[in-house]
């Protein structure tokens, strides 16, 4: 049940940033202006210029919408849901002040695709957050619908998709016009209110002064003329229907207002849109003209509408000797009309035919100066239709990830039966092959103790000189590692054979020198002449919160300077209990050894140790044992291929002691123990290593 719920609030996670990401990157301009109107409202808009809130917008977009694939597909499962968590957070705190303060009628979360009252932003995004703080508890029991190896194709292909869609929308025209003034909309029906719809509602109080008294009024109880009016304040009390189109005016610079007769206009009617001359975009402007010119040659009007003042219109005839009338009309809707500074808009009795941005306006050929519109394919309605720019999308991202993971699964699949067919052979048939398995498998088996925190540097070294003695003189069958306490190393390696045992710190520090007190790096752990570094502990995970991003780094340094890893997994009793063991191990490779070359990993020990029986003397059966051991070797060989698992030394952790050794050794495998309290006796350390020799 559990599982369940994680997946149905991961999938609605997903959706709702993929088609947020998705909306965003058809329009990046509208998203730009709903940033500036945040900063308007915050007092910051004097401060930012439009290319830095221009790629803030682009890279909003494309977080949001990669974080939505990435939860989709379980791409990185536990940075992906902390990162969502921490979005989350701040955008239901931002809507919050928004509902309560309503700077501005909407939070843009949708674009113009979806439009919320910021009340119901707020709401949404409780139930938003609500599913990620589920996802953040429990992010690997997030379903992968791909293998590890693949989610690279995934990522790159998805980020790729999404930079080219708002690249293409910034060039030309949003991909997908949401607006009222989208091509095929007659401007005049939108601005007209139906027959019996209800109007808003308003009231204004009047605040009026007598004999050094103020008081507030109504039209209903306005007072006679010995009171003084001093203010009013009108405020709407209900809501009424609002037209698509409001707010669509267009007046002359002599004040008159020609909205009706340009939108009543029989044929065709060019209209140039630039919000500010100021920041229009010059490039063009051959195109412009030639486009002025045909329009007077056929006798079609040509009105340039913008929100600047005489002294920009001034400039702007000065720079491009345009003769065409200027018009004013309100910023806000010259921005929503086109998303171009400037762009060209072609009307045909008060329908949107057309829209060209600058960087895609009408080349008009000089043979075509002659002929009507009718007789042009500019004069006719475009071709291009939604459902079809949808089937492009579907054929060119959808498409190739749906058959990316079905290959994907099927191969899984594949593996799957191959194992399972493996398993149901007779069992003395199945011994008899993994005895032949086990002669030809040349990885290295080895029996390393872990001192942890105990005994001086007198009693560290009197061991290890007994550990020398004893095992020069009775040579063992297997790999030997002592790892000791940092102050330990440099004494021991003078003296040790490192011929028949290797010497290897406990741990290392994540970063590579510097003002980190009390820290010891890889590089120091190398110059006292050890060999192997012991990384992932699970008391280093959960007495000292090492991450799996710590430990990636640690990883990284230790090979840098030539140490062998040998890095722990394990799960917890809670875990086991659960029946989690599996998810847990794989994760904790996944988040920190991965991401490693074939070459590099090659280079890694793994350590199993089953957290629940380490100091507890409590012992996973040899069964038990076998059965993760197996796994982890399955999922290696998912990751890098068989021969790579094959040659990796996988090594038993959890309470292992010259009693039970044989048994878990004789497990194929099982290559050696990470041993903790029995390697501090040479006697018991001893008993241990000579279960190689049963």
């Amino acid at each position: 049940m559990r599982k369940i719920v994680v997946n149905i609030a991961r999938l609605l996670l997903a959706m709702t940033f993929i088609l947020s990401g998705f909306v965003k990157a058809v329009d990046p301009l509208g998203t730009q202006y709903k940033i500036n109107d945040y900063l308007k409202a915050m007092g910051l808009g004097q401060w930012m210029p439009d290319f830095l809130t221009l790629g803030a917008s682009v890279m909003l977009l494309a977080v949001e919408f990669m974080i939505g694939i990435c939860l989709l597909f379980a791409i990185h499962r536990r940075l992906v849901s902390k990162l969502t968590l921490a979005i989350m957070v701040v955008m239901t705190a931002l809507t919050l002040w928004l509902a309560i303060t309503n700077p501005i009628s909407d939070c843009g979360c949708f674009g113009d695709a979806i439009v919320l009252t910021n009340w119901q932003t707020f709401w949404k995004n409780v139930v938003l957050l609500a599913a990620t703080l589920i996802i953040w508890r429990w992010p690997t029991d997030m379903i992968r619908i791909i293998s590890v190896s693949n989610q690279w194709i995934v990522f790159n292909f998805s980020t790729l998709f999404i930079l080219f869609i708002a690249g293409r929308c910034l060039y030309d025209l949003p991909l997908f016009d949401f607006r009222p003034y989208h091509v095929g909309a007659n401007i005049k029906e939108g601005m007209e209110i139906p027959e019996g719809a209800p109007l808003p509602q308003f009231e204004t109080t009047f605040i009026l002064e007598k004999d050094g008294q103020r008081q507030e009024f109504t039209t209903d109880n306005y007072p006679d003329s010995t009171w003084t009016f001093i203010d009013s304040k009108t405020v709407q009390t209900a809501e009424g229907y609002v037209p698509p189109i409001h707010d669509f005016s267009i007046l002359t610079n002599e004040g008159e207002d020609i909205t009706e007769e340009v939108l009543s206009k029989e044929g065709y009617t060019f209209l140039l849109i630039s919000p500010h001359l100021e920041n229009a975009d010059d490039s063009q402007l051959d195109l412009i003209n030639q486009v002025y010119e045909y329009s007077k040659e056929q006798g079609y009007p040509f009105y340039c509408l913008t929100a600047s003042t005489g002294k920009a219109i001034s400039r702007w005839q000065e720079m491009t000797g345009a003769d065409y009338p200027f018009c004013s009309t309100d910023e806000i809707t010259l921005k929503t009309i086109i998303r171009s500074n400037p762009g060209l808009v072609l009307l045909k009795q008060g329908t949107i035919l057309h829209k060209w941005s600058h960087n895609h306006l009408p080349v008009i050929e000089e043979e075509q100066y002659a002929k009507p519109l009718e007789q042009l394919t500019y004069g006719q309605m475009p071709t291009a239709s939604v459902p079809g720019k949808i089937a492009k999308i579907l054929m060119w991202f959808v498409l190739p990830l749906a058959l990316l993971t079905l290959a994907d699964r099927l191969w899984a699949w594949t593996k799957w039966i191959h194992r399972k067919t493996r398993q149901m052979k007779n069992p003395k048939e199945q011994s008899v092959i993994l005895k032949e398995q086990s002669k030809n498998i040349m990885r290295k088996k080895i029996v390393a103790g872990n001192w942890k925190m105990n005994m001086n540097l007198q009693d560290g070294i009197a061991l290890a000189k007994e550990l020398n003695e004893t095992l020069k003189a009775d040579k063992p069958n297997c790999g030997v590692v002592i790892c000791t306490p940092f102050i330990h190393l440099a004494s021991i390696a003078q003296f040790l054979d490192q011929d028949i045992i290797g010497l290897g710190a406990e741990n290392c520090a994540d970063k590579e020198k510097g003002a980190y007190t009390g820290e010891v790096s890889a590089e120091m752990v190398k110059s006292t002449g050890a060999q192997y570094v012991i990384l992932g502990h699970s008391e280093r995970r959960e007495y000292y919160k090492e991450t799996p991003e710590i430990l990636k780094e640690k990883v990284l340094l230790a090979q840098k300077n030539d140490l062998k890893v040998i890095f722990c997994i394990g799960e917890s009793l809670e875990e086991r209990e659960a029946g989690k063991q599996n998810e847990v191990v794989k994760a904790e490779l996944e988040g920190s050894v991965f991401n490693l070359s074939e070459e590099d990993f090659r280079k890694i020990v793994i350590a199993y140790e089953p957290i629940w029986a380490i100091g507890t003397g409590k012992t996973a059966t040899a069964e038990q044992a076998e059965e993760i051991h197996a796994y982890i070797r399955s999922i290696i060989a998912e990751k890098y291929g068989e021969a790579v698992a094959d040659d990796t030394t996988i090594l038993y952790g959890g309470s292992c002691k010259a009693s039970n050794a044989p048994e878990l050794f004789a497990k194929p495998d099982i290559d050696g123990g990470l041993i903790g309290g029995a390697s501090l006796k040479a006697a018991d350390f001893k008993g241990i290593i000579d279960a190689w020799k049963k």
